[in-house]
């Protein structure tokens, strides 16, 4: 199996659906191979050439039709057999090609994209053309003005006076008109009419922005982390008055804390939180801090006494 060769197109299925198309690509084929006067009545080929030719057919024939014409050996005689049984088939293709080319079928205005109308248009000739019917340029060029659609109107017959010879010519402007009306399309969609672009931001004032409003040592407001630092804050005055009046009372507090009590409050004296996130009561701050004072002056009282 191996062996044999593949299929130079598809076989001639038993029910002739394919007829139309298998012909033509015999008859393509075997003029390649220099065979074509084989399938002709009354040909001279020698019999070399009819046996290879009769190869060739036979192995692009269904199964079923091999077995029917098992014993024809003559490949003219297998072709007009062939012709014989679906060579009508023509006649029950043609209608329906017709009816697809009509003008209330097949309309312009019917297809999203240029290209579908195109790919559509061609199919349908192609069948015409086989089943005998010839379709020329200007059938085509008229098929286009006559479905486009009533709103381009005056696109319609601005297209008629340009004065087309080839359909190709046509569809070659239609094609390029669709693309310029999808890129405006894209632009018109990518912001709202009348709206301004937005505003390209310079990198360098966004980050001194971002460090600005950020967390951090460059809030430069005594906060939060980094509190002693103003790294970030080049204008802000390195010792102020308000961290150096807190710097004093955290001295202070120090001074009159016990050595285990470093995480004490030096706000309330309470353990387990900072004075920044004091919520003791007013009164009871005020009566710490007046004992601090008072402890405060004793130590002054007992130092001045050891230096007299």
């Amino acid at each position: 199996m191996s062996n044999l060769s593949k299929l130079e197109f598809v076989a001639l299925d038993i029910s002739g659906k394919s007829y139309i198309s298998w012909v033509l690509d015999a008859e393509i084929h075997l003029d390649a191979i220099g065979l074509a006067d084989t399938i002709k009545d009354k040909n001279q080929a020698s019999n070399q050439n009819r046996a290879k030719a009769m190869i060739f057919l036979r192995y692009h024939l269904d199964e079923g039709l091999k077995m029917e014409y098992l014993t024809v050996r003559d490949p003219v005689i297998l072709w007009n057999n062939l012709k014989d049984r679906y060579d009508h088939l023509k006649m029950v293709v043609l209608p329906q090609a017709r009816y697809d080319w009509s003008w209330t079928h097949l309309r312009l205005q019917d297809f999203k994209s240029i290209s579908e109308y195109n790919s559509a248009i061609f199919e349908i000739i192609s069948q015409l053309k086989l089943c005998g019917d010839n379709i020329t340029d200007r059938d085509m060029l008229e098929k286009t003005f006559t479905t486009f659609h009533a709103s381009n109107m005056l696109l319609q017959q601005q297209y008629r006076e340009m004065g087309f010879k080839k359909y190709s010519e046509l569809i070659s402007h239609l094609l390029v008109a669709e693309q310029h009306n999808r890129l405006l399309m894209k632009t018109h969609e990518s912001r709202p009419t009348g709206s301004c672009p937005f505003p390209e931001v310079n990198e360098t004032n966004f980050h001194q922005a971002k460090r600005g409003r950020g967390r951090g040592p460059s809030r430069g407001h005594g906060r939060g982390r980094g509190r002693n630092s103003n790294h970030g804050n080049n204008n802000a005055p390195k010792n102020s008055s308000h961290h150096q009046q807190w710097k004093r009372k955290e001295q202070k507090h120090e001074a009159v804390q016990a050595p285990n009590a470093e995480n004490a409050c030096y706000r309330c004296g309470g353990k387990g939180h900072w004075s920044r996130t004091c919520r003791t009561p007013k009164h009871l701050v005020e009566l710490y801090q007046a004992s601090l004072k008072k402890t405060e002056k004793n130590l002054k009282q007992i130092l001045f006494l050891k230096i007299i």
